[in-house]
């Protein structure tokens, strides 16, 4: 026999568009919080860029209450969505799991990031420096040959 969650969890994300419950409210909410953030910023700017390219141009002046209408309904929608998705059993068991290993990530210290970023910059400089060297040397050779 099935058990509730296992039932819960197998519902299909076109059920969960209209249901307002939220699964496992207190696991995972830092991940989850900022998938759904994200997602509202890409439906945003989405959004946004349609009604700007396409709306204003099809529907022109005469009808721009109805172009921002139609745009304000395709964020609410995408923000529903973004909002739901991240609250459908199967993708919040994911982010649930990810904040999980997230958790067990053994950070560095500030004088350690310091340290490793002071690394990463003198060996870009070194390489670039080197490169640079390489280049003025084969241009030389080349003009000397007479090739460029």
């Amino acid at each position: 026999m099935a058990t509730r969650e296992t039932a819960v969890a197998s519902r299909p994300l076109l059920h969960e568009l209209f249901t307002s419950g939220l699964y496992k409210r207190n696991q995972g909410r830092m991940v989850r919080q900022i998938t759904c953030l994200t997602i509202w910023v890409f439906v945003a700017a989405a959004v946004w860029r349609f009604h700007d390219v396409f709306l204003s141009n099809w529907m022109g002046d005469s009808n721009r209450a109805l172009s921002y209408l139609v745009a304000v309904a395709l964020g609410a929608a995408g923000f529903w969505f973004g909002y739901r998705l991240v609250n459908w059993p199967k993708f919040a068991d994911f982010l649930i799991s990810v904040e999980a290993e997230l958790n067990k990530v053994s950070w560095p210290t500030q004088k350690e990031l310091v340290r490793a970023s002071i690394v990463v910059i003198f060996t870009i400089l070194f390489l670039s420096l080197i490169l640079f060297l390489y280049d003025a040397l084969w241009k030389f050779v080349f003009g000397w040959l007479g090739i460029s």
